[in-house]
């Protein structure tokens, strides 16, 4: 693949910025704030991109911890989604720092070639992925409404240029029964645990029959007061993943079924309450996943075999959506975590570790590279524009 100027010229921005970058991603590492709650991750991530001319929207969509930062008037309008937000206990496990300093990263390297691309660079502040489903609500907002195409990369144990992840529903399920003495008068009281274990036996029953792709878990998060006490209330969470939205929508009516079950036998009361907005399965865009492939190996990177790609989807995530609705990447850059993976302890203290900050740079580089070469190329830019205008119309 040769090299124009523009790909050397945004190369060369990240590296220029390497300092910058890498305190970033040790700054939101040392301060792990949660979903919705990622007040100081999310200034800090903006602040970058303000300094160096960008126009910064605060709060699309209603959410505090979300933002639009702005570079240059050009018709291919491409979007840089960063995450920042942590999980409970483990900080950042999933290596969302290394996220958000690759997105201001390849930002600002973008801005340095905008004018002469014919691009408006959007870096997208994005809260709650984790739990939450920020991009979501963003695009139920239209605040991805003048897109073309959307990049961001993930840290991950190993090299992947075309991920794939699992559509995903969330649940709450409480039950409301009676409460008795669990000696002197359990036969008056309507044990809302026990509901709970017969969903549970259901739903462990059901495994044996669930589809390739599909996989639940849950966990009880409100399961009785005192021992000698029948439960009047009891509540557990559910999460289902599948292949795709269809196989999903299958699953959560067997799951409907194996929860309706434990009210039946039991006589409670019971209702269900979607948690979260529902995230579709990722759909790399070919080739953008292509072009990516190419620049992980220009780096010396061994991203897996495509085969391995396709027959292997990892977790969920809210980038998934944005997939279904305009060309997008969300490729994997290895980090060394001394065999760990994303939401273990070891993986969050290596997400601060030379490997991180190796794949902070190079991560930068190669999403900024892969754009240049989509503004570049007239059949693809003028693939992605259309593909836009014609959501817009």
């Amino acid at each position: 693949m040769p090299t124009s100027t523009a790909s050397s010229c945004v190369e060369d921005a990240v590296t220029r910025r390497r300092g910058d970058l890498v305190e970033l991603s040790h700054s939101l590492h040392a301060e792990p704030e949660l979903a919705f709650a990622e007040h100081h991750s999310c200034a800090k991530t903006q602040a970058l991109a303000a300094e160096h001319g960008f126009t910064v929207t605060r709060a699309p969509a209603g959410l505090d911890t979300a933002f639009r930062a702005e570079y240059g008037s050009g018709p291919l309008v491409i979007g840089v989604c960063a995450e920042y937000d942590a999980l409970p206990g483990i900080g950042h496990a999933c290596g969302h720092n290394i996220i958000a300093a690759s997105a201001v990263g390849t930002a600002l390297a973008l801005a340095e070639v905008a004018d002469d691309l014919g691009l408006t660079v959007v870096l997208l502040g994005t809260p709650a992925e984790e739990a939450g489903g920020g991009k979501v609500l963003m695009l139920e907002a239209g605040v991805f409404d003048d897109i073309a195409a959307t990049v961001m990369l993930h840290p991950g144990p190993f090299d992947i240029a075309a991920a794939r992840s699992l559509a995903l529903s969330q649940v709450a399920v409480r039950y409301d029964g009676r409460e008795a003495h669990a000696a002197v008068a359990p036969y008056r009281g309507v044990n809302a645990v026990d509901a709970i274990t017969v969903a549970q036996v259901a739903i462990g029953l059901l495994r044996q029959q669930l589809a390739p792709g599909q996989m639940v878990h849950g966990i009880v998060t409100d399961g009785g007061q005192a021992a000698n006490v029948i439960p009047a209330r009891a509540e557990m969470q559910y999460t289902m993943r599948a292949d795709d939205a269809g196989s999903l929508r299958g699953l959560e009516q067997r799951m409907a079924d194996c929860f309706l079950a434990g009210a039946v036998a039991t006589g409670c009361d019971y209702r269900v309450t979607e948690t979260e907005p529902a995230y579709a399965e990722l759909t790399p865009d070919p080739w953008l996943a292509e072009t990516f492939r190419a620049e992980m190996l220009r780096v010396g990177r061994s991203p897996v075999p495509p085969e391995v790609e396709a027959t292997s989807p990892l977790g969920s995530t809210d980038m998934g959506n944005v997939t279904q609705v305009m060309p997008g990447i969300h490729p994997i850059v290895g980090i060394d975590a001394g065999g760990a993976s994303v939401h273990q302890p070891a993986f969050a203290a290596a997400a601060a570790g030379p490997s991180a900050d190796r794949a902070v740079i190079e991560g930068a580089i190669m999403l900024a590279r892969t754009v240049v070469r989509l503004a570049e190329t007239p059949a693809e830019r003028d693939r992605v524009l259309g593909l836009q205008a014609r959501r817009a119309a």
